[in-house]
């Protein structure tokens, strides 16, 4: 089985390409946009993800598409109208390489969306499910919803079976962003005021994400699904961060300040949108991955949290 791979040389695909590039009977094709940025697999140089871009040599013989390429969210936006760039590339190149893909005969097609298309904060004690109404917020979000409406279009007109996965938090070995910064400020010591925080938060380890992936490439109960990932452990803001210090043996500094008094004083500072991701809930809903693919996290939150430390491109 031949599967292409976009978005090999990013934190997930590198970890996915060494997976799938490891298991038979799995021929690997990376498409990449300048050569030699591919260590494992076939390599195809196919430039960026946009509407011009041509996938016919990539496409050639492939059985099953892993799209994990994408404008990722950036936290400290500088484009002038950050919604149409990012419509650009996750909707626009998106389903530019998907029409191709279905012209050439591909089978499945597997999207690596989001969970910011259900929204950004969960209500308890009801997590996030395929089924739920989308409340995308933020640009990024909404041009994975718009892709993924653009995808299931597709497969209605070709018969090309579309596979969606909406992951909250991926975190593992050398990830960047918010989960970065977690560790940089325990690795510190620096007090935090979040020692009283009961929300709930899923996260998934890069491992089991991996593992979900691969899982749906060929499991004949995943064609036209929409899926959601994580750990199956929902933790607290408060109690990640506590895993976090034990994981890379320096104990978190907690102080406990009541929700309320930490919500008030961001919104003084201008980030209440920030304290709302650290002192809200979001959680979401795996039993369908488990009901319909048999699929359990081969990875303990725990030994997730290890191996960010203990991996040889870890922190």
């Amino acid at each position: 089985m031949k599967i292409l791979l976009t978005g090999a040389t990013g934190f997930l695909g590198k970890h996915l390409s060494t997976c799938i590039a490891q298991r038979k009977p799995f021929e690997l094709c990376c498409a990449v946009r300048s050569p030699g940025s591919c260590t494992v697999g076939h390599e195809v140089v196919t430039g960026e993800l946009s509407t011009a871009t041509n996938f016919r040599s990539a496409l050639a013989g492939v059985n099953v598409v892993v799209h994990a390429a994408a404008r990722a969210h950036i936290m400290n936006e500088e484009v002038v109208d950050p919604l149409r760039e990012y419509r650009r590339v996750n909707v626009d190149g998106t389903l530019n390489l998907a029409r191709q893909a279905a012209a050439e005969g591909v089978d499945r097609f597997i999207f690596v969306s989001s969970i910011k298309v259900n929204g950004e904060l969960s209500s308890q004690p009801k997590p996030f499910s395929p089924n739920d109404t989308p409340a995308p917020e933020d640009a990024y979000g909404i041009s994975k919803w718009e892709a993924e409406q653009g995808l299931k279009t597709i497969a209605k007109e070709t018969g090309m079976e579309v596979v969606i996965i909406r992951p909250p938090l991926v975190y593992g070995p050398g990830v960047k962003g918010n989960f970065a910064s977690m560790v940089k400020l325990v690795r510190k010591g620096v007090p935090l005021p979040l020692g009283s925080i009961r929300n709930r938060r899923s996260l998934v380890a890069v491992d089991n994400l991996v593992d979900f992936i691969v899982t749906c490439i060929d499991h004949p109960a995943a064609a036209n699904q929409v899926f959601m990932v994580s750990d199956g452990e929902d933790v607290s803001t408060s109690e990640l961060l506590r895993e976090l210090g034990k994981a890379m043996g320096k104990p978190a500094r907690l102080v406990p300040v009541p929700t309320g008094l930490l919500m008030l004083g961001a919104t003084v500072l201008g980030k209440k949108a920030v304290a709302c991701r650290v002192l809200g809930s979001l959680q979401v809903d795996i039993s369908d991955a488990e009901a319909l693919l048999g699929w359990k996290p081969p990875v303990s939150l725990k030994e997730g949290l290890r191996r960010c430390f203990t991996s040889e491109n870890g922190f």
